[in-house]
């Protein structure tokens, strides 16, 4: 999959400060997340149900 053309998206609750934040993309059926002070490592690509699992399980977490 072409990340290169992702337009990536940080949330707006996220400072400049150098704090931990990631970005995610969406690319057709697939969300893809980075670290944001690592914009060229690896990338998470899930789907926006795993995605949706993920974010319930950290919230009750």
């Amino acid at each position: 999959m072409d990340l290169n053309t992702a337009t990536w998206r940080k949330a707006t609750r996220s400072t400049s400060n150098g704090g931990q934040c990631i970005e995610i993309a969406r690319i057709h059926d697939t969300i893809a997340i980075r670290d944001s002070k690592n914009p060229d490592g690896p990338k998470l690509l899930l789907t926006p149900q795993t995605l949706q699992h993920l974010a319930q399980t950290l919230k009750n977490a």
